[in-house]
């Protein structure tokens, strides 16, 4: 269950405006080329992000890293008479940063939409990259179709002799890339590289809509990406060091329910591993989830029950084709008050209230009337389970506060009490993304060790490699 920040990742942006700069005066040091770091001072957190600007033939471009993306490059970059200024163009809006230089800071105004704020980077050392070590495996650009969706991704195969087991990653919700970046950890960029390691042949791909795929993700729904699953399982199986007979696949949040969907669809798919996978409607989870994010962010308790029953009548007059007018006006009311409650220099950062207000509407109410949003609501995940008959295994995480192991783990259970291998495990210091956490909230995601927590890479290659690891008799 992605989380929507202000600057959007994976945005698809222009070639960078090289503006010409005069040379730098010598009372104003030497230039802005080099890496600077520092924050926006957004209402409700600060966001970090590093800008390095480099010089060619005298102009001037920049590139910036933030929210997990590196290197996006950014434009209208220019300094003078002091001044700097750079832009990032986002799916959400023009990002706009207009600040002095002043020895080795830069400060000023960061501008999105209706929102204004202040900004301030410093000089930071250069991030030297590590040398990779060549990967001790075959790396391979691949496509498939679904119908007329056209999916790439990249098949990584182990060394040696096959044929091997192999695996299909599946993201969870939202449009994620094929490694799955969230909050600057590439979940399945590092899955992929244990497990292929450890000789299991994986294909990973990117959502529709983003990359080299086509479609788009708000306009499908689970039961399509398991179509796109079902293709990519395919394209596995027919590569000549795959066995076809072991392939299966691993599916991460909203992946989790994707899977089981492909899974009782076809017997080509011989085992599933399902990684914080929901198997409550999403009505029920969204309840408990907004609860336990807003209780853990300190949230007062009375704020966080008129969230949740303003979710049940909302979802209510969406599953009866209601009109949704009166919703918005009762949306609108609380995001004010809100606004009202915050601290004064975070209330002066939104600068246009009106706007602000309509913005935010219109983000949380048309999200909702999406196809891939009522298919989530009304969907219950255990029919997916119950027609999966292959070995099971599932992982939660102890401290996920957005698929609650409480609430998810029993149905879970009841739905594979018929599968004669299901295996069943909760991490206790995992979060959603299986890092090692203090408190599971989504807040603290950017801030952990991008890695996941011991035990869960060794847990998914060992479960899959016993059943799988070698050739089967036919």
């Amino acid at each position: 269950m992605a989380l929507r920040m202000l600057v959007a990742a994976g945005c698809v942006l222009s070639s960078p405006a090289l503006a010409q700069e005069p040379d730098p005066d010598p009372a104003e040091g030497a230039g802005v080329e080099g890496r600077w770091a520092g924050s926006v001072v957004l209402p409700t957190a600060e966001l970090p992000f590093a800008v390095t600007f480099e010089r060619a033939d005298g102009a001037l471009s920049a590139s910036m890293d933030i929210q997990g993306q590196v290197g996006l490059a950014l434009t209208a970059v220019s300094h003078a008479d002091g001044r700097v200024h750079f832009e990032l163009d986002t799916p959400i809006g023009l990002a706009a940063w207009d600040g002095a230089l002043e020895g080795d800071t830069i400060e000023g105004e960061f501008a999105q939409g209706v929102v204004t704020t202040s900004f301030s980077i410093a000089r930071a050392d250069p991030v030297e990259p590590e040398p990779e070590e060549p990967a001790p495996y075959r790396s391979e650009e691949v496509s498939f179709e679904n119908g007329d969706i056209r999916l790439a991704g990249t098949l990584t195969v182990p060394e040696g002799t096959g044929p091997f087991p192999g695996v299909v990653l599946i993201t969870g919700s939202g449009p994620q890339d094929r490694d799955e970046v969230v909050a600057g950890f590439p979940i399945f960029r590092v899955l992929s590289d244990h497990l292929t390691r450890q000789g299991i042949a994986v294909l990973r791909y990117d959502d529709r809509g983003v990359g080299g795929s086509t479609g788009s993700v708000s306009t499908s729904t689970s039961a399509d990406f398991a179509g796109d699953a079902l293709a990519g399982l395919t394209r596995l199986a027919e590569h000549p060091d795959v066995d076809p007979a072991r392939v299966g696949l691993v599916g991460h949040s909203e992946g989790g329910i994707v899977a089981p969907i492909a899974a009782s669809r076809s017997e080509a798919v011989r085992f599933a591993v399902l990684l914080a996978g929901s198997t409550v409607p999403g009505t029920e989870i969204l309840y408990e989830q907004s609860a336990a994010i807003q209780r853990a962010s300190g949230v007062p308790e009375d704020r966080i029950a008129w969230n949740t029953d303003f979710q049940r009548r909302l979802f209510a007059a969406l599953e009866a084709g209601e009109s949704l007018e009166a919703y918005r006006e009762e949306l609108g009311a609380e995001i004010r008050e809100g606004i009202e409650n915050l601290p004064e220099e975070q209330r002066a950062a939104i600068s246009d209230v009106d706007s602000h207000v309509e913005t935010q509407i219109e983000g949380q109410i048309d999200r909702v009337e999406t196809p891939w949003f009522r298919f989530f609501l009304t969907y219950d995940p255990t029919e997916g389970l119950r027609g999966t008959r292959v070995p099971v295994l599932a992982l939660f995480g102890g401290l996920d506060l957005q698929v609650l192991v409480d609430q998810n783990r029993p149905p879970l259970e009841e739905a594979l009490a018929g599968n004669p291998d299901a295996t069943v495990e909760v991490l206790p210091r995992a979060n959603h993304l299986f890092q090692a956490a203090t408190t599971g909230s989504p807040a603290e995601y950017s801030t952990l060790e991008r890695d996941f927590v011991d035990g869960f890479l060794v847990t998914i290659s060992d479960w899959i490699l016993a059943r799988f690891g070698s050739l089967q008799e036919p």
